[in-house]
């Protein structure tokens, strides 16, 4: 893919910028994502590797695994494809510079700075691991470090498909500097093999070099297996021996000598940095004994015989063939002197005899098994156990039993502590693996009380939390987590989930809806509908004028809520009374469903005393029952007479005028 241009577009989507590098497996080109407007680091592979069918089968799982792999200390992968007969990976793109540039540019590193950035690489090994992925080729290549010395690791899961630098006899892969001895020798790797890749990697940032190193991989790899490493003091003293034991720790040959974990190497980490802020030794320096079985391990790696029954190990064979120069060819074997016949005297054979039997006395005085004391390892971890008896040359066998002691801590030993045996005897180690497990029982239903005794019973632990039920009763058990039925560790906390009821919910607001809209909106939220009605003017007849529960109020789900619906008084025709009496009047209005507003007026006829002179409103208005119609009533009144007047002076007689007087009183009779 060398002439893949800036500009080029892969897949119809990743826009080339610039090429980031190139290696033995494929080369890397900084992108654009067209779809998403990001910056992506894009690898495609060589297509020599493309056109091998179980390289791109174990490709595509890898690259699948690895895009799991969602952590702040692991470099995401985006998107995988096809390009042009080969094949493509999509990644996070990162500026910054590779843990290999650091270390040449800076190196040694500052222990602190080391320790922060090696914690940082098991977290995200860690989280591989946890999730079945081994990287098989970690190195500070593959560790892209920024300004703020935040780490990222790149390419888990597709080293086992291959990796940049590589080199490969058979099964065996990885870059050689960084090889852990199972792979070198073509073993089978583990999170173990992750573990001590990091250690050489923690070694190389104190030492500014790596452990082991030749002009050929092959003598690297040989050098893994049957070398111990110089210790990180020797090239750079001013390393704390607490850290030199951790790196020393996990570059054991046997991957059961080394940290069982991520977790157990951080820890040790975390312990040496605080012993050197703090100045004071570390506590941990006993269960780092192992030191020893860098060498001890790597010598029988290198020079011992296979157990019986054992397989011979191909690769170390090899490596220890007559003849062999060390550059993959053999050369012709040494050929043995020719054998003299020689004549013996009878005298010379009794001598001989005679020197043998002293010999082989000699031999027994002098090969006889050393007793050696039996040092007690009772209480502490597996691990640190097996490295201080093998450190006093006696081998360790484990019998595992369930306890209540935490699991990998050793509980007994055979031969007894203190015991004098020979050197080289075998010692017993009773190891717990914990309390054992135990089921979840099921609790669904039962009161808060119960549950609790159920789950103590089953030898766990409990914390309560509430959740809403739409079926389990208040005060019942609703679930555990973990579910019932599960195998968990004794112990271990459940989460008893308890029922607080129904959920409240909020009663809608439907004052002013009609009562159909009302009640259908109220039906399909759960709630049941009860109405009532209140005669008024103030509303349009049918509509909602009040609820309860009032909106806004928190009810439980099914909850009553009852409506009062507007209902329109009856109407009348006002009859006609003018003419009537009062009374009359007032009965007949009355009897029509109408109030009476009487008032009076003053009249001069006797005929029209007591009689109703009009309405209003006036006959035949329809009103609604219970308005007011006013009467208006005469009342008769004397008119007052006006006495004539004569003046003498005048000779023309003056006609009087009357003015009549009204007077109007007003009688409101209900």
């Amino acid at each position: 893919m060398a002439d893949l241009s800036p500009g080029a577009v892969v897949d119809n989507r990743y826009k080339v910028l610039s090429r980031l590098g190139s290696g033995g497996m494929a080369d890397v080109f900084l992108a654009e994502d067209q779809q998403l407007g990001r910056k992506v680091a894009l690898k495609l592979l060589h297509r020599r590797f493309a056109e091998d069918p179980g390289f791109v089968e174990r490709f595509r799982r890898e690259a699948q695994a690895a895009a799991g792999l969602q952590h702040p200390n692991v470099v995401g992968v985006y998107d995988r494809g096809a390009y042009e007969d080969t094949y493509y990976i999509a990644m996070e793109y990162l500026p910054g510079r590779s843990l290999k540039q650091l270390i040449r540019q800076e190196a040694p590193l500052d222990p602190i700075r080391a320790i922060d950035i090696a914690i940082q690489m098991l977290k995200a090994a860690r989280f591989a691991h946890r999730r079945g992925v081994i990287h098989r080729d970690l190195k500070p290549h593959n560790v892209i470090v920024d300004e703020s010395d935040h780490v990222k690791v790149t390419d888990f899961g597709i080293a086992r498909a291959g990796a940049s630098d590589m080199t490969e006899t058979g099964s065996i892969m990885g870059t050689a500097q960084y090889l852990s001895p199972e792979q070198a020798q073509g073993h089978a790797v583990s999170a173990g093999s992750d573990l001590y890749a990091i250690g050489v990697v923690l070694y190389e940032m104190l030492t500014g070099r790596v452990p082991f190193d030749a002009e050929s991989a092959v003598t690297i790899a040989l050098k893994h297996v049957a070398e111990s490493p110089t210790p990180p003091t020797a090239v750079n003293p001013r390393v704390p021996p607490e850290l030199e034991q951790v790196v020393l720790w996990s570059l054991n040959k046997n991957p059961v000598d080394r940290p069982t974990d991520a977790d157990e190497f951080i820890a040790a980490l975390e312990a040496a940095r605080t012993a050197i802020l703090s100045g004071e030794p570390s506590q941990r320096t006993t269960s780092m004994a192992a030191l020893a079985a860098v060498g001890g391990v790597g010598a029988a790696y290198a020079g011992a015989a296979p157990a019986a029954g054992a397989a011979p190990d191909p690769a170390a064979a090899a490596y220890q063939q007559p003849g062999y120069d060390g550059t993959g060819y053999m050369a012709e074997p040494p050929q043995p002197p020719p054998e003299h016949r020689r004549r013996w005297r009878p005298w010379v054979a009794l001598l001989v005899v005679l020197l043998l039997a002293g010999g082989g006395v000699a031999a027994y005085l002098l090969t006889r098994p050393e007793k050696r004391i039996v040092p007690n390892v009772t209480g502490r971890t597996l691990n640190t156990a097996r490295t201080v008896l093998q450190n006093e040359g006696f081998v360790v066998n484990t019998l595992d039993v369930t306890s209540n002691n935490r699991a990998g801590t050793v509980i007994g030993q055979q031969p007894q502590p203190n015991t004098k045996v020979d050197a080289g005897s075998t010692v017993t180690l009773t190891v717990s693996t914990g309390p054992g497990n135990t089921t979840v029982p099921s609790v669904v239903g039962l009161p808060t009380k119960a549950a609790e005794q159920d789950i103590t019973r089953a030898r766990l632990k409990f914390r309560l939390q509430h959740e809403t039920s739409d079926t389990i009763p208040v005060g019942r058990a609703t679930r555990t987590q973990p579910g019932d039925g599960q195998s968990v560790p004794v112990g271990t906390r459940v989460t008893l989930f308890i029922s607080s009821g129904r959920p409240m919910v909020t009663v809608p607001n439907v004052v002013g809806q009609s009562e159909g809209a009302a009640r259908a909106q109220l039906i399909d939220q759960g709630f049941q509908v009860t109405t009532s009605t209140e005669t008024t003017t103030s509303a349009p007849d049918g509509d909602v004028i009040s609820q309860s529960p009032a909106a806004q109020v928190l009810v439980s789900p099914g909850a009553t809520i009852n409506l009062v619906i507007a209902k329109a008084p009856p109407t009348s025709t006002v009859p006609d009374v003018t003419g009537d009496t009062a009374q009359g009047a007032t009965n007949q209005l009355k009897g029509a469903g109408f109030k009476v507003l009487q008032q009076t007026k003053a009249v001069t006829k006797q005929n029209k005393d007591g009689i109703v002179l009009s309405e209003q409103p006036g006959a035949g208005t329809t009103l609604n029952q219970g308005s007011t119609v006013t009467i208006t009533v005469g009342k008769f009144t004397q008119p007052t007479s006006t006495t004539p007047t004569t003046t003498t002076t005048s000779t023309t007689p003056t006609t009087p005028r009357t003015t009549p007087t009204t007077t109007t009183t007003t009688t409101t009779t209900p």
